[in-house]
């Protein structure tokens, strides 16, 4: 079984037991969560789409943990005019395991 779930303003494909990387969430490590903006749940091949959501369908989900993501280079030129900017980011990133999908 998976389902279609928005969590942060993305969507996500998750199925029980999977861990997966969102923007930053609020709550601790080890807290539990409950997302009921699921779009889409397949059973075993019995397909339920919602309009917009699902209802009476939700994921719920264990924060591991709190990390940030590797550093992008951001690198702006233009020629001929001296104009250099380099700057880097790194992204807040929160892992989170899928525990269970009600449907």
């Amino acid at each position: 079984m998976y389902a279609i779930v928005e969590i942060a303003g993305q969507q996500f494909k998750v199925e029980s037991g999977r861990k997966l990387y969102t923007n930053r969430l609020k709550g601790e490590e080890g807290a539990s969560l409950s997302f009921d903006r699921v779009l889409l749940t397949d059973n075993d091949g019995q397909v339920n789409v919602g309009s917009p959501v699902v209802e009476g369908a939700k994921v719920e989900a264990k924060i591991v943990r709190h990390l940030k993501d590797d550093k992008v280079i951001v690198f702006k030129k233009k020629r001929r005019k001296g104009y250099k900017v380099k700057n880097g980011h790194r992204q807040f990133l929160t892992q989170i395991e899928i525990t269970n999908i009600i449907a």
